[in-house]
């Protein structure tokens, strides 16, 4: 399926435009992405800066962008099969690119407006965007700030820290999020190596660990008059809502699963070693290791068919907003409904595939050098997020009492 817009704006660049989703070009991309990744393993970690190069080079920011405007036209699910082979490849870089995404999604909502035809411009210049939203303080509520914007002179300024600051010390632009001095939230887009914005590699997960996920720091930032915007607080009737930043989650949790299954095929079809007490002479012919592969590969693919089920549910939901400029309200829920369902469902069966794998190895699949380990990591970090079982309740609650989704982002 191709997207269209039903205003279009004009295309800012003929010299290049994103790969096509079966082309060779994005195959050459991804590969040369997995190879940066394996190197980088094997040297001890780094981060993937070819990988956002070549996201640059080659507009991975702007494949959702139509054609008629400078983009590819990837409807959502071609989107979501993208970030799964990316995710495969490398998981950080979706996770990267999760924030610059979600504001290709916006600029394509609000083109009609000089904010979002400039968004599209610099995105189609290759630019990338990222978000410093959230904040270790421990505000109550869930749009409540301690940074802060303030008025100076015929400018602003922000002072605040950030953390879990995704893709931020990667970006040419962060969109961040503070109160102003009536105690209202905004949204501020300003350039990532401004004065007195400090990015700071200290985040200390135990997955997804070249992400950036750290802290900036807002240290008097200036801030002009014309980046400041709206802050998009909760979901409103004839609104869209936004589960595709969370169903990008599980998108990148069904590519480590297809790196997973890969990898632990190769070592058992490699393995030279067996037990004296196992069922046959060559590990990769024993049934019950066999067993052991077909059960991760039957996830992988559980997984995967979920997410783009839910894909296809955001899909319709977001070409009714573009056909007619006004969300459907009951398109949006089902989206955010089934997004939240693929959460609950697959991320129990995930972590257990990736814990499971090293039944079909020896202890020599447990050593370092061989990063198995790092599949469960990244799942595990990617799935906590937010709280499964919050999401559970609220899919019961909708089952049982007909009850609605919750007015926040989450859902």
């Amino acid at each position: 399926m191709t997207t269209h817009l039903n205003h279009p704006v004009t295309a800012t660049r003929t010299d290049r435009v994103p790969p096509a989703l079966d082309s060779d070009e994005l195959a050459a991309v991804i590969e040369e992405i997995a190879v940066d990744a394996a190197r980088r393993r094997a040297e001890g970690g780094g981060r993937p800066e070819r990988a956002l190069a070549l996201a640059r080079e080659h507009l991975l920011g702007a494949v959702r962008v139509p054609k008629e405007a400078g983009g590819a036209g990837y409807s959502l699910r071609d989107f979501f099969v993208l970030a799964i082979r990316l995710a495969e490849a490398d998981p950080d870089v979706p996770h990267i690119l999760r924030g610059h995404w979600g504001t290709t999604e916006e600029a394509l909502r609000t083109r009609d407006t000089d904010r979002g035809a400039g968004l599209l411009r610099s995105i189609l210049d290759g630019k990338i965007f990222a978000g410093a939203q959230s904040e270790l303080s421990g505000q109550p509520g869930v749009y409540t700030y301690d940074t802060t914007l303030t008025a100076d002179g015929a400018n602003f300024r922000l002072n605040g820290r950030k953390f879990y600051s995704t893709g931020s010390s990667y970006a040419d632009y962060l969109r961040i999020s503070a109160n102003n001095e009536a105690g209202q939230q905004i949204s501020a887009t300003v350039p990532a190596d401004r004065d007195g914005v400090i990015h700071v590699d200290d985040w200390d997960g135990v997955g997804q660990r070249e992400t950036g996920s750290g802290t900036t720091i807002l240290d008097n930032v200036v801030v002009l008059p014309e980046e400041i915007g709206e802050f998009r607080r909760t979901p409103v009737s004839g609104k869209p809502r936004a589960p595709q930043a969370h169903l990008l989650m599980h998108a990148i949790g069904a590519g480590v699963l297809r790196a997973l299954t890969a990898e632990t095929a190769t070592l058992l079809r490699t393995r030279t070693r067996s037990y004296s007490w196992g069922n046959t002479e060559l590990a990769r012919e024993d049934p019950q290791l066999l067993a052991v592969v077909g059960s991760l590969s039957s996830t992988t693919f559980v997984v995967e068919a979920a997410v783009l089920a839910a894909a296809d549910a955001l899909d319709t939901a977001t070409l009714h907003l573009w056909e007619h400029g006004v969300a459907d309200d009951a398109l949006e829920f089902a989206a955010s409904f089934q997004t939240s369902q693929v959460k609950v469902a697959v991320e129990q069966i995930a972590l257990r595939a990736a814990s499971e794998a090293f039944d079909a190895g020896g202890a020599s699949w447990t050593r370092q050098s061989v990063h198995l380990d790092r599949h469960w990591r990244n799942l595990r970090t990617l799935f906590s997020h937010n709280p499964t079982v919050y999401k559970a309740r609220v899919v019961g609650d909708v089952v049982v009492n007909d009850a609605d989704l919750p007015s926040v982002g989450f859902f």
